[in-house]
């Protein structure tokens, strides 16, 4: 940590006071070395580890710089000034929420803008007039084409994470964007690494632009501690993720897939330890909510995918446990950097099976980890010091009861024998077995029989059944809310 302040690098007084009241005091490495040139209007190109504080080293300058431009100044729908690009939704909400306290000290408005959800908010925002967008390239290309944004107006552009932009083949957009951005303003540029064409971005974008590498770009943070933890099989692997999982503080668990997570997430939960996922088939606003709910404390355990390994910055996380390991280094590298963030401490766990050993020695050697595995059970003392204090057990919520299939195919069986009796005593047609006719039967049972409704209270309102007018309902499944009962003719 060094010892210099902001007021002393040259950061505007109104930031200063929003800074201290969010409880930062004093500046991390990459702020110090980059602020006294991003706040004169250079171009900077930041290199620095996960966690290093590179959000604020862009934030404090384009807040600074636009709110001394905009002083008695008056916005323009669909025209910003200041423009952050991110790989992902959950980075670009995590700047977003960095930003605005410091955009309030100079009434400085900011959105978010991405895909996922309904673009309606978003475009009503630009239309409103917006200083400052954080976006994700694909919506904002998508508005941009659709004449809602216009970046003519752009003075300070951010590209953050670039090097994940370039994982996820987003370089081509970024691209047609920052042709869009005028040659004449700021640009700053922050990646871990490089390669995959980020260096392209940067002759071609930056001018004159200042490097600023606070460490090597695949450096590991200092406070973390690194184990490797060999089981035997796959059943003791479940063992060891439940008793790490136990433990008292925040943790992330990362796996390889989508199904995995959501699966793990659902036995752990069920084991008396509450936990969320976290990945790519989840809704915009189940996403809000389960990342909300581990970082408000309400579940300990996040279970997620490589989507959380960027951006993803929830305080006091003091594990994080490789279920699945990563595919490679750098996958490594940013999964463990959701723990011992900003001067913390933290621990890293990979979960290897005999068949994984060879790969992960691979991998830790070329992130330059240097740690023995040791083979353990759920039990061994290792396991046990690391994990601490068990967190008390929690009783799964109970799931809402469903109908077993004979509940459900007596009450249609019972439909069935009431409705065949209304025919009869309405006189309908018989077939040559003496029953009413189908037709008929069915044509009484829409016009006599009610509607089920549900009593739930929020419950949707009937709906008409599938399957078409007339078509003959699948005895197959339980009755739905609002379906009309009617026979099957194949049952009689």
């Amino acid at each position: 940590m060094t010892t210099s302040t902001f007021g002393a690098l040259g950061v505007p007084t109104p930031l200063v006071s929003a800074l201290n009241a969010a409880g930062i005091t004093e500046p991390f490495p990459i702020q110090v070395d980059t602020l006294p040139d991003t706040l004169a209007g250079r171009d900077v190109l930041g290199r620095g580890k996960t966690g290093s504080g590179k959000t604020l080293a862009f934030a404090i300058p384009m807040v600074a710089r636009l709110g001394g431009a905009l002083a008695g100044g008056k916005r323009r729908s669909g025209r910003p000034l200041g423009l952050v690009l991110a790989p992902t939704r959950e980075l670009a909400t995590q700047i977003t929420a960095a930003i605005e306290p410091l955009a309030e000290a100079y009434g400085l408005s900011v959105t978010t803008i991405f895909g996922g959800v309904s673009q309606n908010r978003q475009v009503a925002a630009l239309k409103a007039g917006v200083d400052i967008v954080v976006a994700c390239p694909g919506r904002l290309e998508d508005l941009m084409k659709q004449g809602f944004a216009h970046l003519d107006a752009i003075e300070i552009t951010v590209l953050d994470e670039a090097d994940h932009m370039a994982d996820l083949g987003f370089l081509p957009v970024v691209t047609r964007i920052m042709d869009k951005t005028p040659q004449s303003g700021q640009r700053l540029l922050f990646s871990a690494t490089l390669d995959n064409g980020v260096d392209k971005l940067v002759r071609r974008y930056l001018s004159n632009e200042v490097l600023h590498s606070v460490d090597e770009a695949n450096s590991h943070v200092a406070a973390m501690t690194h184990h490797v933890f060999e089981v035997a099989d796959v059943e003791a692997k479940r063992h060891l993720v439940e008793k790490l999982a136990s433990g008292t503080g925040r943790r992330i668990l990362f796996m390889r897939t989508k199904h995995h997570a959501k699966k793990l997430a659902k036995q752990l939960t069920e084991a008396g330890i509450p936990s969320v996922d976290l990945h790519g088939n989840l809704s915009q606003v189940q996403r809000d909510r389960n990342l909300a709910a581990f970082a408000s404390g309400e579940t300990r355990v996040l279970v997620a995918t490589d989507v959380a390994a960027r951006g993803v910055h929830v305080d006091d996380v003091e594990l994080v446990v490789h279920v699945d390991p990563p595919a490679e280094h750098k996958a490594y590298l940013h999964r463990s950097g959701r723990t011992a963030r900003a001067g913390s401490e933290g621990d890293v766990v990979t979960v290897v099976l005999p068949a994984q050993r060879k790969d992960t020695a691979a991998l830790l050697r070329k992130a330059e980890i240097t740690v023995s595995p040791q083979s353990v059970t759920a039990s061994s003392g290792a396991v046990t010091t690391l994990v601490g204090d068990v967190a008390a057990y929690v009783k799964p919520a109970p799931r809402a009861a469903q109908p077993a299939r004979g509940q459900s195919q007596g009450r249609r069986s019972q439909g069935a024998n009431a409705q065949r009796k209304r025919a009869n005593r309405e006189g309908a047609p018989r077939d040559r077995s003496g029953r009413p006719s189908a037709a008929p039967a069915r044509a009484t049972a829409s016009a006599a029989a009610p509607r089920v409704r549900s009593e739930q209270p929020g419950a949707e309102a009937p709906s008409r059944p599938r399957g078409g007018k007339g078509r003959a309902q699948s005895n197959a499944g339980p009755v739905r809310v609002g379906q009309v009962v009617r026979p099957n003719r194949r049952s009689r």
